[in-house]
């Protein structure tokens, strides 16, 4: 939001005065009452996306999106230039539209290779863009005058209609002070092509019509952006305390719990137990720092053998031994997301054993399967009944959720006085 003192513009008035461009500003705040899940007005709610500030910092990937508003002005013309040729050609023959023909063709493949440019060149300057809508004025403006001193009056529709979508385009890239410029100086040109004051009038007409219709695109598609941006932050935050909450969880309060755990040491040789809290604090503060950075020099998590040969270090330091069985796979087999959330999960699974299973060694397993990669991990602990004990913070939220996140899934076994297995599958 703009601090106090700021200069702030509407974002709704600066997007009908400037085009598509003002749709690149994304604000890192939108009022609440945007993304609302309540039931409020319509109007109050589009009251507050107008308002929005237009003065934000430009994310390039939107900028690019903008580029594909104009993609209705030119589909337009795709449509409707071959088939009013077509009706000139049934009701005057062609040698009486000729030109309007050829102007159809040329203004067919023109904007056919326009759509084609829009959705797969980058234009990141918006150099080439400009040139384009200048030509395109230009030729709009030979079509009809060459149409109207070579054909029959009614042939002079065809490059109308392409004049149509000109000034549609102008509207929607430039702003709608840039339509109504255009439609200005259409009616001169439609006057020098059509003496007859009803084709003046309704030439004119259509190009107000133009105006007005991609002035409602430019409002529907910012209205909606903008809406669409508030519920992407509060979704974003939304999961990012998620994640935190995930973090906290998996790392200093399982640390500190395994501090808290009495063991018979304690009276027999507390110095011993203080200097193994203090290396367990340590570690932590180790782990904290890598999670903070997460990625090592180049970048990417190793790989997973090497994650899971990491976390059975980190384990022992807790009293866990945990034995490795991991298959022959390449590193670079799982994206890094994917690779993180199966480590993560492998560690919560790691800390509820040595928490609940009340044993000291399990076996963790990496294998392919089904497609995908799987982690095994299998303890012959004292276990539990699943029907009579609900799936806590770590298996709900450390291992369920963070897996089904990357398309993975967690499945868990466990029989009284037999140990428990944890399966975690992820796709590659």
């Amino acid at each position: 939001m703009a601090s106090v003192g700021e200069r702030r513009t509407a974002f709704l008035p600066a997007l009908l005065k400037k085009g598509a461009p003002v749709l690149a500003a994304t604000p890192r705040e939108l009022p609440p009452e945007i993304d609302d899940p309540a039931m409020i007005p319509g109007a109050q709610r589009i009251r507050a996306l107008a308002a929005t500030d237009a003065v934000a910092p430009r994310n390039s990937l939107m900028a690019r999106a903008t580029t594909y508003a104009v993609l209705l002005p030119l589909a337009y013309r795709i449509v409707l230039l071959p088939m009013t040729a077509i009706w000139l050609v049934v009701a005057h023959g062609f040698g009486n539209v000729w030109s309007a023909c050829v102007v159809a063709v040329l203004g067919f493949a023109g904007s056919l290779g326009a759509t084609v440019w829009v959705l797969k060149v980058p234009d990141r300057r918006g150099t080439i863009r400009r040139v384009l809508l200048w030509s395109d004025v230009g030729f709009a403006v030979a079509a009809n005058l060459l149409v109207s001193v070579t054909d029959a009056p009614s042939a002079t529709w065809v490059p109308w209609v392409y004049l149509t979508g000109t000034v549609a385009l102008w509207t929607v890239s430039r702003g709608v002070p840039s339509g109504l410029v255009l439609t200005a100086l259409g009616v001169p040109l439609r006057y020098l092509m059509d003496i007859d004051v009803a084709g003046v009038i309704g030439g004119t007409g259509m190009l107000l019509a133009a105006v007005a219709t991609a002035m409602g695109v430019l409002v529907l598609v910012g209205l909606g952006t903008r809406l669409a941006l508030a519920i992407g932050i509060r979704q974003g935050r939304t999961a990012e305390r998620a994640r935190g909450d995930r973090t906290l969880h998996d790392t200093v309060l399982q640390s500190l719990e395994v501090m808290a755990m009495e063991s018979p040491e304690d009276e027999t040789d507390p110095k011993a137990q203080l200097r193994k809290v203090r290396n367990a604090a340590r570690a932590q503060a180790n782990q904290v720092r890598r999670g903070l950075a997460s990625y090592d020099v180049d970048g990417s998590p190793a790989g997973l053998g090497a994650e899971l040969a990491g976390l059975a270090t980190e384990m022992a330091r807790d009293g866990l031994r945990a034995q490795l069985v991991v298959a022959d796979i390449p590193d670079d087999i799982l994206s890094d997301v994917r690779l993180v959330a199966v480590r993560d999960a492998v560690r919560e699974a790691l800390r509820n054993t040595i928490k609940h299973a009340g044993t000291g060694s399990v076996v963790v397993r990496m294998e392919e399967r089904d497609g995908g990669i799987a982690v095994i991990t299998r303890d012959h602990g004292v276990g539990y009944d699943e029907g009579k004990r609900p799936a806590g913070f770590g298996v709900s939220n450390s291992m369920r959720a963070r897996l089904a996140e990357v398309g993975g899934r967690c499945h868990i076994e466990s029989w009284p006085g037999r140990g428990t297995r944890v399966t975690l599958w992820v796709p590659r």
